[in-house]
């Protein structure tokens, strides 16, 4: 033939027919929301680097809660700031800590959103690391027990799910026999499990004041440039009990949501991390890329290298969108 039968472009000529054969669609119902609930704000206080994200104190944050939730966005994930922090991120486990009152508010004011915690120390330790520190070193097993402790507060202030971000060896399965335990059973697990020693989280460390003060996260965290690893963590996590597998970031490493897609047969999130979305306002910002386009172009990236849950501070725009 002098030319070819196939015309891929038949089915690319209207919107409508590229819609009708799309292959990865986007649904709010893919989304969690991150938000900053802090101790030391009276009113949301814009977060310098991540512009349209703001640190809530905790009526705002159930407001913003239950306005994501209008958007048809099922989950949230909550991050806190508190008053004081010291070598042990005591405070995290308070019974009045400010992750337990925010979850018990926004439960109170919004049922039927599942509120997602984040299970860490940095954001609670003077250090900035995400474990006990001693002789200079993150301490791992010592460590594990304050994680678990966290977790069980969180279980016991009303979250839906616990999601351990800190990379600390075992903790999943620590995490699930304390949750067992104490009564939380069908508390599930969303485990940061391939976390990345990455560039992309420094927007965030300012909106959670979690800088390290000294040294950084890479005898914890993965290195950038492994991929078996990540297999190995998510096989792991998984053996000790997580109920969903996260990779973070999301970007850079869609070949790992692939991969780990393909290997495992649990949900798998991915985090749009801080870094991530702050690129994508500044480009817009300067006129160098159209916000829309892109984010959603980026999202779609996302979903399509295998990712169930997307967790993204865009969420709550791209359900605008998406019902436009």
């Amino acid at each position: 033939m002098s030319f070819p039968t196939q015309r891929p472009r038949r089915l690319r000529r209207t919107p409508t027919l590229r819609r009708l054969v799309r292959e990865t669609s986007l649904s709010p119902d893919n989304f969690i929301y991150p938000i900053f609930v802090s101790e030391v704000v009276d009113k949301a206080t814009p977060i310098a680097s991540m512009p349209g994200i703001f640190n809530f104190p905790i009526p705002e944050a159930v407001t913003e809660a239950k306005r994501a939730f209008e958007l048809g966005i099922p989950a949230v994930i909550l991050f806190g700031t508190p008053t004081k922090k010291d070598a042990s991120g005591s405070s995290s486990l308070k019974n009045d800590g400010i992750i337990q009152r925010a979850i018990r508010e926004i439960k109170a004011g919004v049922p039927d959103l599942l509120v997602v915690t984040d299970v860490c120390l940095c954001e609670y330790t003077d250090h900035g690391h995400c474990g006990v520190i001693r002789d200079g070193m993150v301490k791992n097993d010592e460590t594990l027990e304050i994680l678990a402790a966290q977790a069980v507060s969180h279980a016991e202030a009303g979250a839906d799910l616990v999601a351990p971000s800190d990379m600390m060896d075992g903790r999943v399965g620590r995490i699930r026999r304390a949750l067992d335990n104490s009564g939380h059973g069908m508390t599930p697990i969303m485990a940061y499990s391939a976390k990345y020693a990455s560039a992309f989280y420094g927007p965030f460390r300012e909106a959670a004041g979690s800088t390290p003060q000294f040294g950084d996260r890479r005898s914890y965290q993965m290195d950038a440039a492994n991929s078996q690893e990540a297999l190995r963590e998510v096989a792991l996590d998984i053996a000790e009990g997580a109920d969903i597998v996260m990779v973070k970031p999301a970007l850079a490493y869609l070949d790992i949501i692939k991969e780990v897609r393909q290997k495992v047969h649990l949900p798998v999130a991915a985090y749009n991390v801080s870094g991530e979305y702050t690129m994508v306002k500044l480009a817009a910002e300067r006129g160098i890329a159209d916000e829309r386009v892109l984010t959603m172009e980026i999202l779609t990236a996302i979903k399509r290298a295998g990712a169930d849950i997307i967790l993204s501070y865009h969420a709550p725009q791209v359900a605008r969108w998406l019902a436009e």
